[in-house]
């Protein structure tokens, strides 16, 4: 699966993209969302992880716009704050994993993604 991956802090991009790559999967890392947006139109992901804070344009936003013409597009949210309740508007396949996590936390959500989308 091809994950891409959102996040402005350098250190938290760098630990997660390992996790990833523990994970088998093949991850394109951005800085911010603009970036992000770019590479989305390059190439076909499966999955976005993006944080929600992000500088200029939030990852809510970005993921709008990227689940536009892509609701096959799985869509994990990070975020220091609760947002389960909204995440049904998001439809079936956003998920939200609570800054901070542990690695078994993102891989049983990759696991589900992995499990629905085949």
């Amino acid at each position: 699966m091809n994950v891409l991956y959102v996040e402005d802090n350098q250190d938290v991009r760098e630990l997660v993209c390992l996790i990833l790559d523990e994970e088998q999967l093949a991850v394109v890392a951005c800085a911010n969302a603009e970036i992000a947006e770019v590479e989305f139109a390059q190439r076909r992901f499966d999955i976005l992880i993006t944080d929600v804070s992000l500088p200029l344009m939030p990852g809510t936003e970005l993921a709008r716009r990227l689940q536009k013409g892509r609701p096959d597009l799985w869509v994990i949210f990070c975020t220091g704050y609760p947002m389960q309740h909204g995440l049904h508007a998001w439809g079936d396949r956003a998920r939200c994993l609570r800054k901070p996590f542990e690695p078994e936390e993102l891989h049983a959500l990759l696991e589900e993604c992995r499990a629905g989308s085949s």
